[in-house]
């Protein structure tokens, strides 16, 4: 029986997505598919990794997701939510938000300079492997947004801005600029538009890339998959080939590249006796940046089982858990550069999927950020008496009632 547990299929959908410094040596003489370096200054670099891995530690910690669930989360599309998000908020609310993203010695600028290059780069980096970035404002027509603001983020962070009137049938607009920036992988990421709803910040994010040394899907089979608890029967690919390879007294790990080898899958598998919580939690910037001179080029056996995931998180309490608390507190939230009225976060979620099988990886993300106010503009409630109705009359102090009738056709 073949031990085989898939530990992290990525650390993280940033990490997956992350440019380096040291970029891996392509498979191939493809001269017309070179890889093309994006770089991101230092400060900046640091502070996504490291957002990406505290957001991971914290949401693994969460009570609400189960310690035998499977998370698959992406790091980049958050951030890059906030981003507009941060982009809008004032004073205090500010500066917790620049916290929770690890950029408190960033100023704004520099951090929407970086947004703006890895919007730009990143879908252009491997002709050979597909990737998407795409952001949109909705926002409530009736409600005073500063045209500011939504030039600002239409301009740095190339984001779609749509003025709607906030009813149900709106959902459906919504649902469906997730789907089409997600590749209909993520079809509904909203259930309702609650009426303190004034806007939606939303980030998706799409990748779909071939294994530059794909498995055969014949030597693909069924194998035990051993779980915290019993084991599973799975579909196990194979596959004997050179890859970059490195281990520690915690775990092993592997690199698997996608078309020019730009992108690449790490695989983190525990040793016997170690947990993936405790390695997560223990994992930083520092090491994962030791991980990448680690790897040696060695001839490996490999069995990675194949797998489909769709998820949703509902962040809230893990971006409070981050230290970004007064944005979520209707009374003590500011946002005054995006309106003059009270704002406050009513809920941060996302949607993922991931799809791993013999030829490569399909992976959505899907991030929203629901803002509500106080003093939103009221629908006007309607009351249209045009079918069958009961009227009275009656004395308000004594509760008598004087008339009461039905009105069934009142032409008659």
């Amino acid at each position: 029986m073949i031990k085989a547990a898939l530990s992290i299929y990525t650390i993280s959908f940033f990490i997956l997505l992350s440019s380096c410094t040291k970029l891996t040596k392509p498979n191939n003489n493809d001269t017309e598919n070179k890889q093309k370096e994006i770089a991101i200054a230092l400060p900046v670099a640091n502070a996504t990794s490291d957002f990406a891995f505290d957001f991971f530690k914290t949401l693994q910690t969460d009570k609400v997701v189960d310690a035998k669930e499977n998370i698959f989360v992406s790091p980049l599309s958050l951030h890059i939510a906030l981003g507009m998000l941060v982009n809008g908020a004032t004073q205090e609310t500010k500066t917790e938000i620049l916290n929770a993203l690890k950029a408190k010695n960033i100023s704004l600028d520099e951090l929407n300079e970086a947004y703006k290059k890895l919007l730009t780069e990143l879908p252009s980096a491997d002709s050979k492997v597909k990737l998407a970035i795409a952001n949109a404002v909705f926002y409530k027509n009736n409600f005073n947004v500063f045209p500011a603001y939504l030039s600002n983020i239409k301009n740095k962070f190339n984001a779609q801005i749509t003025g709607l009137p906030f009813l149900p049938s709106d959902l459906a607009i919504i649902n469906q600029w997730a789907s089409d920036h997600t590749n209909d992988k993520i079809k509904k990421v909203i259930d309702e538009i609650s009426p303190d709803l004034v806007m939606f910040l939303m980030n998706a994010l799409y990748f779909k890339g071939d294994w530059s040394q794909p498995f055969n899907s014949s030597s693909t089979s069924d194998d035990i998959f051993n779980l915290v608890n019993g084991n599973k029967t799975v579909k196990m690919m194979r596959q004997k080939n050179d890859f970059n390879y490195a281990t520690n007294a915690d775990f092993a790990a592997l690199e698997m590249p996608y078309g020019n080898g730009q992108f690449r899958a790490t695989f983190i598998l525990p040793h016997e006796g170690k947990s993936v919580k405790n390695i997560i939690q223990n994992l930083n910037t520092t090491d994962w940046n030791q991980l990448q001179q680690n790897f040696i080029s060695k001839e490996v056996q490999v069995f990675i089982p194949k797998f489909k995931l769709e998820q949703e998180f509902s962040l809230n309490n893990t971006m409070k858990s981050l230290g970004m608390l007064r944005a979520f507190k209707v009374e003590e939230a500011q946002f005054k550069n995006i309106s003059n009225n009270d704002l406050f976060v009513s809920f941060i979620k996302q949607n993922t999927f991931l799809a791993v099988d013999e030829v490569g990886t399909e992976a959505a993300a899907v991030t929203t950020i629901g803002v509500g106010t106080t003093s939103a503009p009221a629908m006007p409630i309607i009351f249209n008496c045009n079918r069958p109705f009961i009227f009275i009359i009656s004395e308000k102090t004594s509760n008598t009632i004087l008339f009461i009738g039905r009105i069934m056709n009142p032409a008659n």
